[in-house]
């Protein structure tokens, strides 16, 4: 297909860079001080020379094939403030992080139109979000394979979720807190120290800093699939986790990692692990082995390919209509 010109937001750093993979020209907006959402082309990811900055007060010179949304706000406000009425008419994706967080089988998606295709990464939350009128697919998840590679020297076991502590029961911080009584947890990620972590691990640093534990334990009951997981696991990290969301179809229970929704069993898993450092890395074996069958880097540039050439294909096919 052609090279498109696609604008967007930096609303995830690690999943733009993955995004970015795929060819073409990416124009993320940017704001003075980069606050929140208005990041682009900053901090410490690798991007590529297809990710461009682009000041918010620039965008409405530039032209463009597609808009992709990342968040409400960017939908409801910024496209009429930033964006003149042609580029509003170009096509539109919305990619939905999340889980609805309020209710999880009636909430309606904001976007409600038919000319408008909202991509969801795992099929959990298309099957859970209503989403009206809106055309749905599912993109899964893709990482970029670390050079990194598991050797779990570390009697302990790892956590990485960013604020756990402001996040409270839906990402398990009672769960994290109640395991490590039982079992040596490190926590990792932005806000850690106020629950005693280590702190922040920068993206590139980590595949390598996790790479010395034991295990990866994910706490979080209620959320998308989290890039950490996937990327634990193409390291080669075995992975404890609860079998809820769509978690329940990526950890197998006993052939790739642990999983299920006892947390009491879930800490004995724990325990053996520690004890047992061959079991560990059998199942981070298989861990590596069904990531990189599922979450490639190249099956996901094809599968965002065919997002793509769906909308624009079909604007053009209107056109000439």
């Amino acid at each position: 297909m052609r090279r498109l010109k696609i604008l967007t937001w930096h609303t995830h750093g690690s999943y733009l860079l993955y995004l970015t993979q795929a060819p073409h020209e990416f124009y993320v907006l940017s704001k003075p001080g980069r606050p929140p959402g208005y990041g682009g082309v900053a901090g410490h990811q690798p991007w590529g020379p297809n990710v461009h900055d682009l000041p918010v007060e620039r965008a409405k010179s530039q032209s463009f094939d597609l808009i992709l949304f990342q968040d409400d706000h960017q939908y409801l406000e910024d496209q009429h403030e930033l964006l003149t009425s042609a580029q509003r008419r170009l096509p539109k994706i919305y990619l939905e992080h999340d889980t609805p967080w309020h209710d999880p089988v009636e909430q309606r998606h904001i976007v409600d139109d038919p000319d408008v295709l909202v991509v969801h990464c795992t099929h959990f939350n298309q099957l859970m979000w209503n989403c009206g009128r809106s055309p749905t697919r599912v993109v899964e998840h893709g990482v970029i394979e670390p050079r990194a590679q598991y050797t779990g020297e570390l009697a302990r076991g790892l956590v990485i979720v960013n604020h756990l502590a402001r996040r409270g029961r839906r990402l398990g911080a009672d769960l994290f807190e109640q395991a490590r009584r039982e079992v040596p947890l490190d926590l990792v990620g932005m806000g850690a120290e106020e629950l005693g972590g280590l702190g922040e691990v920068l993206h590139g640093q980590l595949p390598a800093f996790a790479a010395r534990y034991r295990f990866l334990f994910n706490p979080i009951r209620y959320t998308s699939l989290g890039l950490a997981v996937i990327e634990a696991m193409m390291v080669g990290l075995p992975v404890v986790a609860l079998a809820t969301t769509e978690m329940a179809t990526v950890i197998r229970d006993g052939l790739n990692g642990f999983s299920g929704t006892d947390p009491a069993a879930l800490v004995s898993r724990m325990q053996f692990l520690l004890q047992e450092p061959e079991e560990a890395r059998r199942l981070g074996r298989e861990a590596q082995r069904y990531a990189r069958e599922r979450f490639g880097i190249g099956r996901f540039v094809h599968d965002w390919n065919q997002a793509f050439l769906e909308m624009t294909g079909q604007r053009h096919e209107r056109s000439v209509a």
